[in-house]
């Protein structure tokens, strides 16, 4: 915990020494886009997207499940999405899944996680990937396939619908390989993913 510490200690020296560049972040924020991915440690949303503070709204769910639209059901994750659309106005909405996803992997192996009820209760909440290759220990065409009923469930959100049809949301699919860093986009127009 030492080295948290410290690396806390030197970031508000900087931020200090600094004082453009945290300042306007008291005014509020505007982010481009709403950043979904697991919580796994590997996955850094703003080291992978450069982004700084301010500029990427994030949501961190354990294998980026994105819940089921379910009106008077309320749950973080809708809370987050319905806040970075309906107040920040985010543009874009991005699914970030990963290679070696352990979520995924469980789904897919049917894994018995009685020992981790809650985590086996919110892998429930979304059907298994389809997988061609369940051995593959990157496991890419499960988070693919996973990523795309992400983003289905997303559409079904009303305020999401209404943002699409209008021309001022973008859903992306992203797969990001956490053993060489390159991230693969999804496209729509031959359904493949191909990397940035």
């Amino acid at each position: 915990m030492q080295k948290y510490i410290d690396s806390v200690r030197a970031f508000r020296q900087r931020a200090t020494a600094s004082p453009d560049e945290l300042g306007p972040l008291a005014n509020g924020q505007s982010p481009d886009a709403l950043f979904i991915t697991c919580s796994d440690s590997r996955v850094i949303p703003s080291l992978i997207t450069g982004s700084r503070p301010g500029e990427l709204f994030e949501l961190r769910t354990a294998g980026n499940i994105v819940p089921e639209h379910l009106p008077g059901k309320p749950s973080s994750e809708a809370a987050t999405i319905e806040y970075a659309v309906q107040v920040l106005g985010v543009s874009d909405i991005v699914v970030c899944g990963h290679s070696h996803c352990g979520a995924v992997g469980a789904m897919v192996r049917g894994d018995d996680l009685s020992a981790v009820p809650a985590v086996r209760d919110w892998l429930d909440t979304t059907p298994p990937p389809a997988c061609k290759a369940p051995d593959a220990p990157d496991l890419a065409d499960a988070v693919q396939d996973h990523v795309l009923r992400q983003l289905g469930r997303l559409r079904e959100y009303p305020f999401v619908a209404r943002g699409l049809a209008d021309g001022k949301l973008t859903l992306h699919g992203w797969f990001y390989e956490v053993h060489t860093g390159t991230v693969f986009a999804h496209r729509a127009h031959d359904d493949s993913f191909l990397p940035l």
